[in-house]
């Protein structure tokens, strides 16, 4: 669980403020000293780029098909890069930051395909950092020095990063930073929560509001199951989402439920709060969601 305290007084002014998630089964990074390799190689590196695409789509089954239906962006530039994130205007932006010679790149790059034909409200972008010396000082520009490096971007903004990460984790990311399509509501107010109560006072649902931040943790990795018991309760739970420091509002809210913690799970009902739990376990939270539907839990 991650304190808000810091949050209530004062918002995070840079992104090295943020934690960064742990994960058993992430992948390990490689160092890639992007700013010193010589010009010499980069003929060398230009071909191994091709092999490091195609090998990439030959691991995840589609080989003959990634010329005609990727929807990753190959970043060459600073140019090409500023210029498709300008496009992207406020839709989520993935960035993978890898290198020809990284096993674990081409690893985690058939992920990141995959999600990017199944996730078409994101725009998915690679950038490999030793293609050239204008992809090196993209790099530097960037601050990359390992790779694999994900990087998260809305409205020109870099709103996360990871290192080293692991499929689930990226799936989770993607999820929690660019979710506009799942039936979890996304509320930014305290005025859609309250009408969120009003829509559901006659129907007697059960209403579970995900409280958390922009960047935890825990609430990035409890996510993925706030979706798929959305799915799986559509018919009986109506499942909602807020992040407290998105604005004055949100985070007003957050103080007067006295929520100190997150992510924070409130459980609301016929217009009340009937309960709440703390904390990013999915038995745990599965659990109190069928006790406050009147299941009795073994």
């Amino acid at each position: 669980m991650a304190t808000i305290t810091n949050f209530l007084s004062k918002p995070p002014s840079s992104l090295a403020t943020f934690p960064k998630i742990n994960n058993s089964l992430c992948f390990p990074h490689s160092f890639i000293p992007f700013v010193t390799k010589p010009k010499a190689l980069t003929k060398k590196l230009e071909t191994n780029r091709t092999y490091f695409i195609t090998k990439a789509a030959a691991v995840s089954g589609t080989a003959k098909k990634v010329e005609s239906d990727e929807r990753v962006q190959k970043v060459h530039s600073i140019e090409e890069f500023d210029e498709a994130l300008r496009m992207a205007k406020n839709k989520l932006v993935v960035v993978e930051y890898a290198a020809s010679h990284s096993y674990h790149s081409k690893k985690i790059y058939p992920f990141m395909v995959d999600l990017s034909r199944t996730c078409n409200d994101v725009d998915f972008l690679l950038v490999m950092g030793d293609e050239s010396e204008k992809t090196r000082e993209l790099c530097e520009r960037e601050k990359i020095e390992q790779v694999p490096h994900f990087s998260f971007y809305k409205s020109m903004e870099k709103i996360h990063e990871e290192e080293g990460i692991g499929p689930d984790v990226l799936m989770g990311d993607v999820l929690y930073y660019g979710d506009n399509h799942s039936g979890v509501v996304q509320l930014h107010s305290r005025e859609d929560v309250e009408k969120l109560i009003a829509d559901h006072k006659a129907d007697h649902k059960l209403i579970v509001l995900d409280v958390g931040l922009k960047h935890c943790g825990p609430c990035v990795k409890v996510y993925p199951t706030v979706v798929k018991l959305s799915k799986q309760m559509v018919d009986t739970v109506v499942f909602a989402r807020m992040n407290g420091d998105e604005n004055d509002s949100c985070m007003a809210f957050l103080k007067d439920m006295n929520v100190v913690e997150v992510p924070t799970f409130l459980f609301i009902r016929d217009g009340d709060i009937c309960g709440r739990y703390v904390g990013s376990g999915k038995g745990e939270l599965i659990g109190e969601i069928l006790r406050y539907q009147g299941v009795r839990v073994t």
